[in-house]
């Protein structure tokens, strides 16, 4: 899978997440998405990891604080 389709369908998690299209790339963060507090994040890693089949390791996703490194992270746990 690449990078742009891991980020498309990140883009369709982010909306289902938060009830509306959300513009993403690689910087945008917390403090860019209305929001996405603590609670919104970890509801959004666990729509993430059904989406993608995955499990992220409990003390990366706090550290994840931006879409570029959770795509860089799913594209590693994807493969």
């Amino acid at each position: 899978m690449t990078r742009e389709e891991v980020l498309f369908r990140v883009k369709s998690v982010f909306h289902d997440a938060f009830d509306r299209d959300v513009e993403l790339d690689d910087t945008t963060s917390s403090a860019d998405v209305e929001g996405w507090d603590s609670f919104a994040h970890v509801t959004l890693i666990g729509l993430l990891e059904d989406e993608f089949g995955i499990k992220f390791p409990m003390n990366e996703v706090f550290g994840m604080t931006n879409v570029g490194a959770i795509v860089t992270r799913i594209c590693e746990l994807a493969d």
